[in-house]
């Protein structure tokens, strides 16, 4: 693996996307670090429902910087372009335009972004009044939001870049960037949780060993995959013959990644920012507190539900079994044993199905370990997530393997064998 690392370095075209990235990921957390003029920073401490958030801002949402709200508006903008994309015909067709209806859909989530920005950084603000300078002030709540705002749409500008010219998904590679920067700080909060809470050794003891079985889990459920045997007939054209090869159609055990969690969160999330606009004496608000406060027993069982849902949902968004049955017919591809066309739809979907429902129990297991974890070793606050923890194995997974496309395109040994 260090020679392949080495190969990689020697390498110009690989070595300055790599520079590249590291640059814009070092112009990223140094922004992180910035404080947003009119605020202070501020410890976030048991306010569960901006955990997701500081998480993908890798903690500038607990120095209220200038990337406080991160990437999270960006995301959410996207699943709900790609939702409304099955539901409107007209963005159904831009999808199917090419790169010309894409540019257009990334336009709609980019004012998406920017809406989202401006509701969430109002509503933090709100809600973390007494970080800013002067509270009492329409105008500094009105520059704090707006500069929050920018700063999300400036991140998803170094995630483009990212993209097009380093290594990796940008916008994957900055949430990556934010979970390694926390890595540390979690653990210290971890152990300082542990010494004060008096756990016992045999409760310290099953947290190591549960800690590195779920590592273990999360990279092998990550890189689980069936693969479908796919046949290409032979047909001949003019004197030669072309076709006739096997290959296979991979289908990931996880194959919707942390988007139903993102959603699961985001929606439950959602009370609370309606929440930050009424008086503190609101009904309302003490029945968010009641029961939809992360931790408690009914949001937990709508967290899994809804982690689960979904997770059968976007995988019907994002893999139309029809549509593969059809473009395997088209280009004269079966499946050994399955007739072309909607047999061979309904076996996929078959198929998918059982994936999915093995990939949604996963995830819903790995966004609830923190809550299962803390009753089981006996560690009230633990400071890292199963949230986290899958996307940086995901987002390193998939970067080794990009770089690995790189090293093979000229002919070297690969990061992965």
């Amino acid at each position: 693996m260090w020679e392949s690392i080495k190969t990689a370095f020697r390498i110009p075209e690989i070595r300055k996307k790599i520079w590249w990235t590291v640059f814009l990921l070092a112009v990223f957390r140094l922004g992180s670090y910035i404080v947003v003029p009119g605020m202070r920073s501020f410890d976030l401490g048991e306010h569960g429902l901006f955990s997701l958030l500081d998480m993908f801002s890798g903690g500038a949402l607990s120095n209220m910087s200038l990337f406080a709200l991160g990437v999270q508006p960006y995301i959410t903008a996207s699943i709900i372009i790609n939702l409304l994309t099955v539901v409107i015909p007209g963005w159904q067709e831009l999808s199917k335009e090419g790169p010309e209806g894409r540019r257009v859909l990334a336009r709609y989530t980019k004012y998406g972004t920017v809406i989202l920005g401006l509701v969430q950084a109002f509503a933090i603000t709100m809600n973390f009044r007494q970080a800013m300078v002067d509270p009492a002030s329409v105008g500094s709540l009105l520059s704090i939001v707006l500069i929050m705002t920018a700063g999300t749409v400036f991140l998803t500008w170094l995630g483009e870049h990212i993209s097009e010219r380093g290594i990796g998904n940008g916008v994957s590679m900055l949430i990556f960037a934010g979970i390694v920067a926390r890595f540390v700080p979690d653990a210290v909060r971890t152990l300082q949780t542990i010494g004060e809470g008096g756990t016992s050794p045999i409760g310290l003891l099953l947290f190591l060993v549960l800690s590195i079985l779920i590592v273990a889990f999360v990279v092998i459920v990550t890189q689980g995959e069936r693969k479908i045997p796919v046949q290409y007939a032979k047909r001949v054209v003019g004197r030669k013959m072309y076709g006739g090869q096997a290959t296979h159609m991979p289908l990931r055990v996880n194959q919707v990644g942390v988007i139903p969690v993102i959603f699961a969160s985001s929606v439950l999330a959602f009370p609370a920012t309606i929440a930050t606009f009424l008086p503190p004496e609101s009904g309302f608000i003490k029945f968010v507190q009641k029961y939809l406060y992360p931790g408690q027993p009914i949001y937990l069982v709508i967290y899994a539900l809804f982690i689960f849902l979904f997770s059968f949902f976007y995988t019907a968004v994002t893999f139309n079994p029809m549509e593969v049955a059809d473009n395997l017919k088209k280009y004269g591809g079966f499946i050994p044993g399955i007739r072309p066309g909607r047999p061979t739809a309904e076996y996929l979907d078959k198929i998918l199905t059982r994936i999915t429902t093995t990939g949604a129990l996963f995830l819903t297991f790995i966004a609830l370990i923190p809550y299962l974890l803390g009753p089981l070793t006996g560690i009230r606050q633990i400071g890292f997530g199963g949230t986290s923890l899958l996307i940086a194995v995901g987002v390193a997974i998939d970067t080794m393997k990009q770089i690995e496309a790189q090293l093979v395109m000229r002919q070297y040994e690969g990061f992965i064998k």
